[in-house]
């Protein structure tokens, strides 16, 4: 299949690298220090939403912000070793101009610019955590890296592992392509659907991008 796109827009966590391991084990001590049970933990959706939001579902307002920078500096401190790219990133990345692909992350900025460092990957542009009001599945971080851009939120695609990335996507008025590395196939709601990005090329065109799926 191929896509005609003007701008490629990537999730970090589960799209471009792995750290699944790494957010684990921090957020499993992080429960564990503020007296959070197993049972409450495991009715929040940790995967593809910004840290603020999985904090205030877990704990009293004025205990946030203290909670929240805890988390981060135990994701921060913990990614040495922590990160592994997934495959066919780099190879995908490499073909794309730096200026038609953008990283958009429910990561803090601190926090994703340190996971992708440790994975090598140095996007010129990054959408985080700290730039938005409204996280994934709201429309809000993909249409601000469109706007970053320059370019129509209808001629982007969206790369994401995540059902509320792929929401987010969707809202946006985006293609999505959905990747089977964290979620099976069935949880995801995506134009198109492909085990990893080893399963993407993409050509630089006059005019943007082509993107063949291999899927």
């Amino acid at each position: 299949m191929k896509i005609h796109a003007e701008a490629l827009l990537f999730d970090n966590d589960g799209t471009l690298v792995s750290s699944m391991a790494s957010v684990t084990r921090c957020w499993a001590r992080w429960a564990q220090e503020y007296g959070i049970t197993a049972e409450d933990f495991g009715r929040v959706e940790l995967h593809g939403r910004p840290a603020v939001e999985i904090v205030a579902d877990l704990l009293p307002a004025d205990v946030v912000p203290e909670a929240l920078a805890r988390i981060e500096q135990l994701e921060v401190e913990d990614v040495a070793g922590g990160v592994v790219l997934l495959p066919g990133t780099a190879a995908l990345l490499a073909s794309l101009p730096s200026d038609r692909w953008a990283v958009v992350t429910s990561a803090t900025r601190r926090l994703g610019e340190a996971r992708l460092t440790e994975a090598g990957i140095r996007p010129k542009n990054l959408i985080s955590a700290d730039d938005i009001t409204r996280g994934k599945p709201d429309p809000e971080p993909f249409l601000l890296a469109a706007a970053r851009l320059g370019v129509d939120p209808a001629r982007c695609v969206v790369f994401e592992d995540a059902p509320a990335g792929l929401a987010a996507g969707r809202a946006a008025g985006m293609t999505t392509v959905a990747l089977t590395t964290t979620h099976p196939a069935e949880e995801l709601v995506a134009d198109v659907v492909v085990k990893d990005l080893s399963a993407v090329s993409a050509q630089a065109t006059a005019g943007g991008v082509e993107i063949t799926t291999a899927e």
